[in-house]
């Protein structure tokens, strides 16, 4: 399988991986998350609970990610800070029960991609831009699983995320570690 960047001149990237919807691999993947607090300082946190389908074309116009992670399953590394984010005054994940993510655009060469998409936060949805390291591939047993690293940050205000405003920082920088088991290979 090759895909064609979609800038200036067409160039013709391998991208060694099969056609067919990719599932996740949740024990080798994460969704991580870093914020300011105070302004002074870095609080890190995760989301336990989520999945994730990657669809791979014949180009990266017929290839597609989507994702979906539940909101309620912050991990911070404080359970009485994790409470409190997820009640009404803060995330509210009674009316906010998920986050996600469709991608709309894929682009790149080799290991470097740029995927745009929609990220929908409860009633609201923005595009965001993530930057996309290709990891390569690697056999257990009779699977195959792709790697792959998304950056990409958020603006609380635009998913109507604005509580807490001089505490928290408005910025959310995100981290997603993604491995994807090859379609009909066996299991993992």
């Amino acid at each position: 399988m090759t895909f064609e960047t979609t800038d200036t001149a067409p160039a013709v990237t391998p991208l060694p991986l099969s056609a067919g919807r990719w599932t996740l691999d949740p024990f080798h993947s994460a969704v991580n998350f870093t914020i300011r607090h105070l302004g002074i300082s870095k609080v890190r946190g995760r989301f336990t609970e989520f999945d994730a389908e990657l669809v791979v074309g014949e180009t990266p116009d017929t290839s597609s990610v989507t994702s979906t992670i539940k909101l309620a399953s912050i991990d911070t590394g404080n359970a009485d800070r994790d409470t409190h984010v997820r009640a009404s005054d803060l995330l509210d994940v009674e009316r906010r029960p998920t986050m996600t993510f469709r991608s709309t655009r894929l682009a790149g060469a080799g290991e470097d991609w740029t995927m745009e998409g929609e990220l929908t936060i409860g009633e609201v949805t923005r595009p965001v831009s993530l930057a996309v390291e290709f990891g390569g591939l690697g056999e257990f047993g009779d699977t195959r699983h792709a790697g792959f690293e998304a950056t990409g940050e958020i603006r609380r205000s635009e998913f109507g995320l604005s509580f807490a405003p001089g505490m928290l920082g408005e910025v959310v920088r995100i981290q997603l570690d993604m491995q994807f088991l090859e379609p009909g290979r066996g299991d993992a």
